[in-house]
């Protein structure tokens, strides 16, 4: 959660929602893609940005203000002026550590449970911690986790149809419990499948192998299955690595570049590069 006092609250928009989607099948944890009409034209929000959702929370001191970031998982378009957000969201819960019991996140269920014409309080825009690289002959290595693909999505949408002549490697690793829950990768909504046919992009799955069980997402396996190419390009001086998702996935990368690169000791120092060089940056939540 972003705190309300990180950042600059003062001036907010009212957007409407105009369409709400589920984007994962119903026995499967609840994702939403939300796409919301700004009001006001003034509004400026780009692939490389954030944007807040401000809601009223009910605590044990009465009312206060909540305050959620949200990646633009779209390119941003005008319609009649106005802006047009998309973003992603999954309905989240959290046990309390003392009473055990299971309570709902205020901004994901408050966005989730949103009809079409509701309104809806944004602030912002904010910058992400990456953004795309002017240079066209840089590599990305994207990894991401749940709806940490948002952001992704929109780079790489950006990246082949705004930006075009992308010379650099472009990999995307992406984890998910199972092949219906890979968001814009699957049968159904294979978005990101348009762009298979880039020589400069190619996407790998990291999937749970018992998602009923709630297996970990392989997503070290994943990376370690492209070995020698991932080497070459963390040796590589213009490569950036972005990643997107869960608390959880540092242990899965540390453990996977640790491999691909011999030692625990030569990934901790690659990695103390990329951070030195502004070329490693990530959304944790």
């Amino acid at each position: 959660m972003a705190h309300l006092s990180d950042f600059d609250i003062e001036k907010r928009y009212t957007a409407v929602v105009k369409n709400t989607s589920r984007l994962t099948p119903p026995d499967t944890e609840e994702v939403r893609e939300i796409v919301l009409q700004v009001k006001d034209p003034e509004f400026e929000c780009e692939v490389d940005q954030s944007f807040g959702v401000l809601t009223k929370a009910t605590g044990d001191f009465g009312n206060t203000l909540h305050h959620r970031l949200y990646s633009v998982a779209d390119l941003p378009k005008r319609i009649k002026g106005n802006p047009q957000l998309t973003l992603l969201v999954k309905r989240c819960f959290y046990v309390d550590d003392f009473s055990g019991e299971k309570y709902p996140g205020i901004a994901s269920n408050y966005l989730c449970d949103r009809k079409k014409g509701d309104e809806i309080t944004l602030t912002g825009p904010f910058k992400l911690p990456f953004t795309v690289p002017e240079d066209k002959t840089a590599n990305l290595i994207l990894i991401g986790m749940g709806t940490g693909i948002a952001p992704f999505r929109a780079f790489i949408k950006h990246i082949y149809k705004n930006v075009k002549d992308w010379e650099g490697k472009i990999r995307l690793f992406y984890g998910a419990r199972s092949g219906l829950e890979l968001l814009y990768l699957n049968d159904k909504d294979g978005d990101l499948t348009n762009y298979y046919d880039e020589a400069t992009f190619e996407a790998f799955h990291a999937l749970s192998p018992r998602p009923h069980w709630a297996d970990p997402i392989a997503l070290d396996k994943a990376l370690e299955g492209q070995t020698k190419e991932l080497k070459e390009l963390l040796g590589s001086a213009n490569t950036y690595v972005y990643v997107a998702g869960y608390e959880t996935i540092h242990s899965k990368l540390n453990k996977a570049f640790s491999n691909i690169l011999g030692s625990e000791e030569k990934w901790r120092l690659r990695k103390a590069e990329l951070i030195a060089g502004r070329k490693w940056a990530e959304i944790i939540y």
